[in-house]
């Protein structure tokens, strides 16, 4: 038998007989030639069979073969600038069948309903389209962690059941945990607090969890978040470190990812201006400005909704920070704007083309005091968090976060309408199984 090989590294091999390993995933033929799509979990590759070459036998049952059908294939490596998926095709001298399907594969080439796709979820990542999201996924985690690694950053895993809330009561899981309330975790901010002052500069990297009963394309249950913590770092600064990261992963999947995007469709044009980096800078009050001259009837004091997102997101070519949003729109821990009380000294990313925040965050209060009367102010119970008041009553420094919704970042980069298919297997307020 001759080396196996993987449709990934084919290029490697022009003018030599390899085996593959994998799965049928379309078939056709012309008198007695056959056509193989071929996949094995890196790629797709066109199959050539010649009745000639293989014998009537062999001929007849690959004819027979469903879709699925796994099997070991051997063949020479020939380069064809006319074939589907890559540059290269496959002479097909034996075929062996590993395993057939019991039943008709259920997602066959035709066009399916999403509810259908998705209770079938399991079978669907097998598809071109999913498989070049996964793999858009997997270089976005990658440029995620060389970043951080780049620069110096500690990786600390946050808990998943916590004892407290961080975004709002209203949007925990509420767990039993031994006979106590616990909680699913919302962000695990709170903790890097705790870490940066240990270890300076830290970021977490992990599932996180919200009870909002929404059925939004830009929604899930269970989402996965990074969120770097900077201790001494300041609101300005963590506007810039927000810009280069995102501007940071945006490139390295354009370099990574080019057969990815072209399997999408993918227009990349927003995609490489983000990637220039130097995002336009707005305050939250210049654009409730913007919005209402666009015909948003968007309140001041208002948190943005989708559609104003959107609105705001159409008039720039890449994304847009926003900073400064009223303190009463944020969470308890946000630093105020010394100059204005009013508002708070966080930032908010929005992707362009309607894909909204993306990364949300800011300077935390430092002060012992004032986070205290925060505490107070939102009827928070105060024994949930005399640990992270320690942080303030032990060597409290100024310091800055922000986290980033990783389903939403991929979909904006992959430019799919919904956060559903940027994970393997989405949770979401109907959806569970599989």
């Amino acid at each position: 038998m001759a080396d196996h090989v993987y449709i990934e590294d084919i290029s490697e091999h022009t003018g030599e007989d390899v085996t593959l390993k994998g799965w049928l995933f379309n078939y056709r033929s012309s008198g007695k030639i056959s056509f193989l799509e071929l996949r094995d979990g890196t790629g797709f590759i066109q199959g050539v069979m010649l009745q000639n070459d293989v014998g009537d036998e062999l001929f007849e049952r690959v004819s027979h073969l469903p879709q699925e059908t796994s099997v070991i294939v051997t063949g020479h490596v020939k380069e064809d600038e006319r074939a589907p998926f890559i540059p290269y095709e496959l002479k097909i001298s034996d075929l062996e069948v590993v395993a057939e399907p019991e039943d008709e594969y259920p997602i066959t080439h035709k066009d399916h309903g999403v509810a259908f796709l998705m209770d079938n979820r399991h079978l669907w990542l097998r598809h071109p389209k999913q498989q070049a999201i996964a793999r858009v996924r997997h270089r976005t985690v990658e440029a995620i962690r060389d970043f951080f690694n780049e620069r110096g950053f500690t990786n600390v895993d946050a808990p998943i059941f916590t004892s407290s809330s961080v975004e709002g009561t209203t949007t925990l899981f509420e767990v039993d945990y031994f006979g106590e309330q616990a909680y699913l975790s919302q962000s695990g901010q709170l903790y890097m607090e705790a870490a940066a002052m240990a270890l300076g500069k830290v970021y977490c990297f992990g599932p996180t969890f919200r009870a909002e009963k929404s059925k939004t394309r830009r929604h899930l249950t269970e989402f996965w978040m990074v969120e770097p913590e900077v201790a001494f770092m300041e609101h300005d600064e963590n506007m810039d470190l927000a810009e280069d990261f995102l501007a940071h992963i945006v490139d390295h999947v354009l370099e990574t990812c080019q057969t990815e995007l072209e399997t999408l469709e993918r227009d990349t044009t927003t995609l490489e201006a983000a990637a220039e980096s130097s995002f336009p800078r707005i305050t939250y009050d210049e654009a409730v400005d913007i919005l209402h001259d666009h015909g948003s009837d968007i309140e001041r004091g208002d948190d943005f909704g989708g559609r104003d997102e959107t609105i705001l997101t159409e008039q720039f070519d890449k994304p847009v920070l926003v900073e400064r949003f009223p303190s009463d729109i944020k969470p308890f821990y946000m630093k105020d704007d010394p100059d204005d009380s009013s508002r708070a000294l966080c930032l908010d990313v929005l992707a362009p083309e309607g894909y909204g925040e993306i990364v949300g965050g800011g300077e935390r209060e430092a002060d012992f005091d004032t986070l205290q009367e925060r505490i107070q102010e939102h009827e928070l119970p105060e024994e949930a968090y005399e640990w992270y008041t320690d942080l303030r009553r032990y060597g409290s420094v100024p310091h800055s976060g922000f986290g980033l919704g990783l389903e939403r970042t991929v979909a904006w980069i992959c430019g799919r309408h919904h956060v559903r298919e940027m994970i393997a297997f989405p949770r979401m307020l109907d959806k569970i199984i599989p």
